[in-house]
């Protein structure tokens, strides 16, 4: 029997986390002679107080929902992929192969095309770090990592010396044509009379994102294959014992994570810049990471703590362009949530274990004086 109920370690542990981390944020805030609470109201006011700033904020989300989910579904077979961001730039380049080369007439059907070519591209770029670690044992981790800058310098290659248009001294793709750009939620509002801002980036690949975590939701709780791939997270020799391969397991997770972090592309790729350029992921693979630790892998909590690092980002910048606080602090707050979150979680966890084990006892006692 787990000690904490459910709701606890799903909603009261990342809010005492989350709480902890925004009073040592504060702290600091303070100690370089800013107002935190004016800091705090600026961030709330340009991260969430105008449909412009909900764009940028719902902007963010989508690609940390994508990078999120792909973690998530590694962890739940023990698996580190932290190699999110180079299959994410790896799915920016499929999805410049199928936005370039391909004459699609419409928007619809250009994003499933790109779609499955990002996933593919992805799932390509974290298959193999899965067979080595599946065939030859190299640990998940460290591959995935060197495979980030492979991936970075493949793509590279790729945009200087095959794809960059002629006269051109950028290290980017040409534009895309103006039949695969997608609607802006602006757009996709705009029948139903709802006002959008125009200039926001959020687009029709947040709908997308959405998707893919009820359809991860699926897979996980209410699939044979997901059963599986948590069974051989808790257990690599029962899973052995019950007649699941690891071999099948690593390989199919692995390919199903490069998949997820792959179509983030659709996003920053096709979506926003509606062209490939150099580091458009801009971290996004790594966070997340702990997009995936505070979800507690559940796609629910992903999508939750996918807007709270939209807000972060966002109201971020806001903080940077209209005060003298440095665009680095906002980057140590990030480092505190994620502190908080992950590494610290035992720091939190813990104390409310020795709390609700306390108050069950006090309980069955006094169950058993009423008797």
């Amino acid at each position: 029997m787990d000690v904490m109920p459910k709701w606890a370690e799903v909603i009261l542990v990342p809010l005492i986390s989350l709480l902890l981390a925004a009073i040592l944020s504060a702290l600091v805030i303070l100690g370089i002679g800013e107002d935190p609470v004016a800091a705090v109201k600026l961030m709330v006011t340009g991260a969430l107080g105008s449909t412009y700033g909900w764009g940028y904020t719902l902007y963010y989300a989508t690609n940390f929902i994508f990078t999120g989910l792909a973690v998530s579904i590694a962890f739940h077979a023990r698996l580190f992929n932290i190699g999110g961001e180079g299959q994410a730039m790896l799915g920016g380049l499929g999805v410049a192969i199928a936005c370039l080369y391909i004459p699609w007439p419409h928007w619809s059907m250009a994003l499933v095309g790109a779609a499955v070519m990002a996933g593919l591209f992805g799932a390509v770029w974290a298959a193999i770090p899965a067979w080595l670690q599946a065939k030859r044992g190299s640990h998940i981790v460290i591959t995935t990592i060197m495979f980030n800058f492979i991936a970075a310098a493949l793509l590279n290659y790729v945009l200087v010396n095959l794809m960059r248009p002629k006269g051109s001294m950028d290290p980017a793709t040409a534009r895309f044509p103006e039949a695969v750009n997608l609607p802006t939620l602006h757009d996709i509002l705009a029948p139903f009379g709802i006002a959008f801002s125009k200039s926001a980036p959020a687009n029709v690949s947040f709908l997308v994102a959405i998707a893919a975590c009820f359809v991860l939701w699926v897979l996980i709780w209410r699939t044979r294959l997901g059963y599986e791939i948590r069974a051989y997270g808790h257990s690599e020799s029962a899973a052995k014992y019950a007649g699941i391969s690891p071999f099948k397991i690593i390989m199919i997770t692995m390919i199903i994570s490069g998949a997820l972090a792959g179509m983030m592309a659709i996003n920053n790729v096709m979506g926003e810049a509606e062209r490939l350029v150099l580091n458009s992921t801009e971290g996004a693979g790594f966070i997340g990471i702990a997009v995936a630790l505070m979800g507690r892998s559940h796609p629910l909590g992903v999508f939750i703590s996918a807007i709270l690092f939209g807000f972060l980002y966002q109201g971020g910048a806001e903080l940077a362009l209209w005060t003298t606080i440095p665009r680095e602090l906002i980057v140590v707050i990030q480092a505190l949530v994620i502190l908080f979150t992950g590494a610290l979680d035992n720091m939190v966890r813990m104390p409310l274990e020795r709390i609700f084990l306390a108050l069950r006892k006090r309980n069955a006692k006094a169950a058993e004086g009423s008797k």
